[in-house]
Formats: C-alpha cells, structure tokens, sequence
C-alpha cells in the first residue's frame, strides 16, 4: 500500500485543509516526527488520532510533513496538497521577519531607527529601483522592489509600535485596497470609461473631492526633482482650466538664475506637451553622456 504524505503551508492557518487531505486523515492512521507540529492540535481536536514515530511507517498511512516540505524525499510516495500559499503569502514571511528585528532581543539598529532616520533610506532605494528599471535588469528590479517593500513595512511597523493611534501594514494594505476599489468604478462599479485619458480624468476628479482640494496645484509634492515638479504643475493646471501659462522659452541664452529657471520651466512645459518625462528625457542624456566620457578614457 502507499504512503500518503500531507503537505501543507507555514502560511496557512492549522486545520484549514483541504477536502483530499481530511478524507485521507479520517482514513488513516496518521504519523508525525514532532509532537509540536502545527497541524496535531487541530487535528485531535477534529477527533483524528495522531502518532508520533522516528519515521513514516511502512504500508498505507499518511505522514504529516513539516510545514513547507513538499515530500522530494519520498518519491514513491503519494503527496496530498492539504494547504498551499495564495498570491502574496510571502507577505507574512516578511511580516515576521520585521517583527522578530524589532522585538526585544533583536537587531540593535533596527531597533533605533525612526520615520526620519529612515527617509534617507526611502529615497535611495527608490532611485535604485529606477536605475534598475532603466538599466533593464530583472534581477536587479527584483531585488531593489524588494528594498523598497522592505521601506514600506519598516514605516509601517513603526507606526504600530506607537502608544496612540497605532496602524500596520494590514491598514495600509486595507487603505490602498479600498482607493484602488473606489477610483476604479468602471472596474468594480457600473460606469463606463473606454480610453485611459477618461481613467485619467475620473481619477483626478475623485482624488479632488476625497482631498476637498481647492487648488489645482494642492497635493503637488513639491520637494520632487525639478522638472517633474514643473511638469507636473503644468498638468495639473492645464486639466483644471486655470488660465495661467507656463514661463515661456527666453530666446536667447539666459544670464539670471530667474532666467534660467524660466527657461527649465519652459523646457519641462514643451517636454510635457510632447508627452515626454522631462526627467526621464534629462536622465537619458546624462546616460549618453556618461557612456561618451568613459568611450573618450578608453579612446
């Protein structure tokens, strides 16, 4: 007879299994290495007898695997899937991982660290994460998402520890979840939208009456790189109809730092009109630049 072996997920919550995995454990018998095993409690307390042996018995039974194994071990045996992760569970891997640095006993550093000690932090991953979408590194996109996440959850186990008015990851998750919901009706609602432009506008208009925003420049970050920032106003004003217009283009080459502003503001304007990130147009030129000084070295 074959060995059953029960596979299950360190993320999934004891006892939630699936309906394969109960009727093989109704069947039995049932083996585990270790007593402690997640799944023993709720498992007897389901009146499903459980033995603890050194090893899987020879003949039909079904062997609890530790959490995570997937059985390659056995390989004449069969596995049952009893719980597996959904999309996200590594979440709480990450999760726990925060919590074990923060909690007494853990790293000396992280425990020190503040909102503001770690804005520099915050800045610097999200730059490397640009270069890494610019360079066209996967792996290196991949790695430098996951120093931003990591951003995100320090902030956000922060807050948590506060003594009043304390919120986590979980109400951040739940915060975006519900914007998401609630800016996309022609998503999950019954309005219409049939180009991304209607997307656009609908999003700006609802983010307007969320803020009760009276200002078409209100909300505009305005310690943003310069000519994003420009840019940016320059949307904001063009879609809300506020007749004033952008610095225009001097003519000749500018001598004052008022002129010069102008004339990168003006730039950043034509660039907009254009559709073209000023910033990204900027940051390409100083890529080729870069890339004809190291050309002339090695000339």
């Amino acid at each position: 007879m074959t060995l059953v072996l029960l596979a299950t997920s360190p993320r999934v919550a004891a006892g939630l299994l699936s309906a394969a995995a109960w009727d093989a454990l109704r069947a039995g018998p049932v083996y585990v290495g270790d007593d402690a095993h997640p799944q023993v409690a709720p498992l007897r307390a389901a009146g499903v007898p459980v033995t603890v042996a050194a090893s899987p018995p020879d003949g039909a039974a079904v062997w609890l695997l530790p959490p995570g194994d997937d059985g390659a071990a056995f390989p004449d045996a069969r596995v049952i899937v009893g719980s597996e992760d959904l999309p996200g569970a590594r979440l709480l891997d990450l999760v726990a991982v925060m919590d074990r640095l923060r909690s007494p006993g853990g790293c000396p550093w992280d425990a020190e660290q503040t909102h503001r000690s770690l804005a520099t932090y915050l800045l610097e991953e999200t730059y490397e994460t640009l270069e890494a979408i610019e360079s066209g590194d996967d792996d290196d996109l991949r790695e430098e998402l996951g120093d931003l996440l990591l951003q995100v959850l320090f902030h956000s186990r922060l807050a948590e520890e506060r003594p009043s008015g304390p919120w986590g990851i979980d109400d951040v998750a739940a915060g975006i979840t519900a914007k998401l919901i609630r800016r996309h009706p022609h998503v999950f609602g019954d309005v219409e939208a049939s180009t991304a432009s209607d997307v656009g506008e609908r999003w700006e208009r609802l983010k307007r009456e969320e803020k009760n925003r009276t200002s078409a420049v209100d909300g505009v970050p305005l310690a943003q790189p310069a000519l994003s920032l420009a840019a940016k106003l320059v949307h904001r004003v063009e879609k809300a109809g506020v007749p004033v217009a952008a610095p225009s283009w001097p003519g000749t080459a500018p001598q004052t730092a008022d002129d010069v502003g102008d004339a990168l503001f003006a730039l950043a304007a034509a660039a907009r009109d254009r559709g073209i990130d000023p910033e990204q147009a900027l940051r390409d030129a100083a890529r080729r630049y870069v890339a004809a000084v190291r050309a002339a070295e090695a000339g």
